[in-house]
């Protein structure tokens, strides 16, 4: 088991990696624990979970909504549950964000902890207290900034994700490579075939890497006033995409980040070579490249984005792999590049 330590203003997070869900109840304080989980998590492992009140929500996207955690903080009540209670989100990404978000806010602030059992969870959404739900499609939008306790990363947990949900892990794994370990991207283009498989070697190898740069990043800039807006790398138009196409998150943080690679070469700040392994690895990976919407409506739902400040966003740009950048670039430019890419 490796452990990792996230240090902010909003407490101390520890990440196991490599424990068991089996083991959470090591882990609890002496207080009245809630779980929240959603229905196909509990199906597979509620005989590994500890004697607790469980609150099970709709598996998917759609849970993440203001209206989940109302539900969420009416049966905290019901329960009779107080200040000194600890909530437990056992769960992918969707549940880890709810669960967070719900402890963060009711009787403003309760103790939590994570069990990631999703790809995505264990690399990237678990870790560095970022929490939230969407508001009118819009990821993200209503969140807070708040350090679980504790967050578990239990592999064997992996074994029951669909591939979609694998390649939504993936995604962010080749982020956090391309913007700070060219190393890790250079393990990812020769072990392709053994990471699809989810062998154990690759799952300890992806997770540890990403854990590691993403912790290290919080660890510096917890509440994104800076370095922390590399992890963002993809997701402005990957968001974009996401909320027009209603395709996996996985995916559309594919296309945008192959949107910035292709918006980085034209800048002159990416070699072509770069940009075409960075496509293969994804092709490879069963990642999309591309998508067919309208520019103008990507443009529109980038007005939506939490990183747009006036008529300009917080852009996340490659220099070379594992190398990013920040640029403050004005959606007027980004009109131009989509203009010229349809034109040439």
């Amino acid at each position: 088991m490796k452990t990792y330590t996230i240090s902010g203003a909003s407490g101390t997070s520890t990440i196991l990696v490599g424990e068991q869900l089996r083991n959470l109840a090591a882990h609890l304080p002496a207080a009245k624990l809630v779980i929240i989980t959603d229905r196909n998590v509990e199906r597979y492992y509620a005989d590994r979970f500890p004697q607790a009140a469980v609150i099970s929500l709709a598996p998917g996207e759609a849970s993440k909504s203001l209206a989940t955690v109302e539900m969420i903080y009416g049966r905290l009540l019901e329960l009779e549950t107080d200040r000194t209670s600890f909530i437990v989100g056992i769960g992918g990404g969707v549940v880890c964000d709810i669960a967070g978000f719900a402890a963060a806010t009711f009787m403003r602030g309760l103790r939590c902890a994570y069990v990631a059992t999703s790809l995505l969870a264990q690399v990237d959404a678990s870790v560095g207290g970022k929490n939230g739900v969407n508001l009118g499609g819009y990821k993200n939008l209503v969140g807070t900034f708040s350090q679980p306790q504790f967050v578990i990363c239990d592999p064997l947990l992996l074994k029951t994700l669909p591939e979609k949900e694998i390649l939504c892990g993936l995604a962010e794994v080749v982020k956090h490579a391309l913007i700070r370990d060219a190393e890790l991207f250079g393990y990812l283009e020769k072990n392709d075939s053994q990471i699809q498989k989810l062998e154990a070697a690759a799952v300890e190898r992806m997770v540890s890497d990403s854990v590691a740069i993403k912790s290290a990043i919080v660890n510096q800039d917890e509440k994104e006033g800076g370095l922390r807006r590399l992890l963002n790398f993809g997701h402005t138009f990957g968001h974009a995409v996401e909320h027009l196409n209603r395709i996996s998150h996985g995916e559309a943080v594919s296309i945008g980040m192959m949107i910035a690679v292709d918006i980085s070469v034209s800048k002159g700040l990416l070699s072509i070579s770069d940009a075409d392994r960075i496509k293969q690895l994804l092709r490879r990976l069963n990642l999309p490249v591309r998508c067919g919407i309208d520019p103008a409506r990507m443009i529109d739902a980038i007005r939506k984005d939490k990183k747009r400040e006036s008529d300009a966003v917080h852009f996340i740009l490659l220099r070379g792999i594992g190398e990013a950048v920040v640029q403050d670039i004005p959606l007027a430019e980004f009109q131009d590049f989509f203009t010229s890419k349809q034109n040439s």
